[in-house]
């Protein structure tokens, strides 16, 4: 009675399971259509273990272990689709098929229950246990690691759990305890092993929420043209980096960039040709900068790169050299071949200075710049300056 009723809470907790998982696969998410189908197996096998003595054993034995079985795997594949990495199905596979016949062997050629439970059990713990290494292993950088770790660790548990009653029947004299006898011992494996799935595909659910919420995040804070930063989001960095610049006491300086004649090259190239351009300038500065440079969009054609512990000698060198490459940068496509420049302000940063501040001398230099002809960087010199550089 105690076994029927724990498998068949198990089964209500995977069927809800799966239909918040069957609510994300719309989201496109890697890995999410293998854990559906993870738990579609659990689903199916979990009233097959429930009827045994009902039906024959090769359906509520072999064919049920074999199902619970496929389920873990392809949980564990969904987790390696979702990190990036190959699920490795030949393997996969191949265990599984090691798996149902040394499930047929002991059940039809050597009838030992106690093996098959040794051998189901160190299946679980192994793919359980690399399942948790997977996972903490292939934290994605950037992220917030709780999701993960904890569903890692629900992996390592319940690799322990399955562990225990793996050696548990090893060590036991033959023909050793029955699997479904009711002792406080199987009643707490039993219920290890049903509340896997369900606890893992929570884990899961959390990865995914995780996953989703990063792309949203980013999405807001890039320019969807370009990838550039919004200018939402170079704003906060760059107010980040002035407190940073506080403390450690180093320079900041800010490089306003505005591509030149942008209007002619849409007119001769069409608005197609201009985004292409957009797309191949972003592409080309991202080449050029350094870790830890913050770059942005502002609108249009221009753009503005902040440069953490750098004078204003250091900016003008950077933007001479993204002025130059510019310059050499030749964007081809349908639209034909184009070949453009930039202007560019420097203006380095003096503490207490508002960013609006320090982005309106930016725009001066800018200014200047294009009135002298454009192809051009100037950067804005107030008393502590160093000399502004020019190049064109």
């Amino acid at each position: 009675m105690l076994t029927t009723s724990l498998l068949a809470i198990t089964s209500l907790l995977s069927f809800m399971m799966l239909l918040i998982m069957g609510s994300l696969l719309r989201s496109r998410v890697a890995g999410v259509r293998e854990w559906c189908i993870a738990n579609v197996a659990v689903l199916i096998a979990l009233p097959l273990f429930a009827m045994r003595g009902v039906l024959p054993d090769f359906l509520s034995v072999a064919v049920a272990n074999v199902t619970l079985a496929g389920g873990l795997l392809l949980y564990f594949a969904g987790c390696a689709r979702f990190l990036g990495q190959s699920p490795h199905w030949p393997a996969l596979g191949a265990s599984l098929g090691v798996l149902a016949a040394a499930i047929v062997f002991w059940r039809y050629g050597t009838d030992d229950p106690q093996t098959r439970v040794i051998v189901v059990s160190a299946f679980h713990a192994a793919w359980l246990l690399a399942t948790a290494v997977l996972i903490a292993r292939h934290i994605p950088p950037r992220r917030h690691p709780y999701n993960y770790w904890l569903t890692a660790s629900l992996a390592a548990a319940f690799a322990i759990g399955h562990a225990v009653r793996g050696m548990v029947f090893g060590w036991t004299p033959a023909p050793g305890p029955d699997v479904f006898a009711p002792t406080m011992f199987n009643a707490v494996m039993l219920t290890i092993g049903t509340i896997v799935m369900p606890a893992m595909t929570m884990g899961a659910v959390m990865m995914v929420h995780d996953a989703m919420l990063a792309t949203a995040e980013e999405a807001a804070n890039r320019d969807y043209l370009t990838g550039a930063l919004s200018r939402k989001h170079f704003d906060l960095l760059a107010r980040q980096e002035m407190a940073r610049a506080v403390a450690r006491s180093w320079p900041l300086s800010i490089v306003v960039i505005d591509l030149d004649h942008f209007k002619q090259i849409n007119d001769t190239h069409g608005h197609a040709g201009g985004d292409t351009v957009l797309r191949e300038f972003v592409k080309l500065v991202r080449d050029i900068l350094r870790e830890g440079d913050v770059f942005g969009r502002l609108g249009g054609e221009e753009f503005a790169v902040l440069l953490p512990g750098t004078d204003t000698p250091g900016a003008i060198r950077i933007a001479e050299r993204l002025r130059t490459q510019a310059s050499r940068h030749l964007v081809a496509g349908p639209f034909g071949v184009c070949q453009y420049t930039l202007s560019g302000g420097v203006a380095t940063w003096h503490e207490h200075e508002t960013l609006e501040a320090l982005c309106m001398r930016a725009d001066r230099a800018l200014y200047a710049a294009k009135i002298s002809g454009r192809n051009l960087v100037l950067s804005d010199v107030l008393p502590s300056d160093e000399t502004a550089s020019e190049a064109g």
